[in-house]
């Protein structure tokens, strides 16, 4: 994670600037980007904070995150829904590194508003054309292996790899998930980042430490 060779910063630690998001949820504080509800003002669709910057196809993305409850996850490749009465505003459908503060889900690949999960914690996936995922093969650790090693209430690092149709999600230093997406009328090859909050419970999720590296 230390390893910034060729890697652009895509967050200043003291500004907005690059990233677009309800300012009722998200804001800079203590150097982090913050996404807070709370019972007065709770989320009531899920809602992103997205990168302005560019729409990165091949790629690596390093990042830490620490949750206090509910859902969130990296999106990456995807794409901004137009807004209207349903959706709202700043809502991205699209690949996510999944992040949930339970750890049910984290570690997995999942697809926003798409296929849904793409590739559990522990698993390589390969999807063909027209088709659903399937596991070509259990990763060096089990899902529970895994599960272990995410810190609860504290600071995760996240690295993310997509390169044509894999992607390769590595957290806290292991695999916790592989995809290979030759589903071609539905995979995405580049598109928007960003970061999600979830509907539910009152939640804060931050994230710092924000680094790109085009491929």
């Amino acid at each position: 994670m230390g390893d910034h060779a060729g890697f652009t910063s895509i967050f200043d630690g003291v500004s907005m600037k690059g990233w677009d998001g309800d300012p009722a949820f998200w804001r800079v504080a203590d150097g982090v980007l913050r996404g807070q509800s709370t019972t007065e003002n709770p989320v009531k669709q899920n809602t992103f904070l997205i990168w302005r910057g560019g729409s990165p196809a091949d790629f690596e993305l390093k990042t830490e995150y620490k949750i206090s409850s509910t859902n969130s996850g990296i999106q990456f490749r995807s794409v901004q829904l137009p807004a209207d009465a349903e959706t709202g505003k700043w809502v991205m459908k699209g690949y996510q590194a999944d992040i949930d503060a339970d750890n049910q889900f984290t570690g997995q690949i999942y697809e926003e508003r798409g296929r849904g999960f793409l590739a559990m914690r522990g698993q390589a996936t390969f999807i063909p054309d027209g088709a659903k995922p399937k596991v070509i093969g259990n990763l060096q650790q089990s899902a529970d292996e895994l599960k272990a090693l995410i810190k609860v209430g504290d600071w995760n690092q996240v690295h993310l790899i997509a390169r044509g149709g894999t992607i390769i999600q590595v957290l806290n230093g292991a695999v916790t998930s592989l995809v290979v997406d030759e589903d071609l009328k539905n995979r995405q090859l580049g598109g928007l980042l960003g970061f999600q909050m979830h509907v539910g419970a009152p939640m804060t999720v931050e994230f710092r430490n924000v680094w790109l590296k085009p491929l």
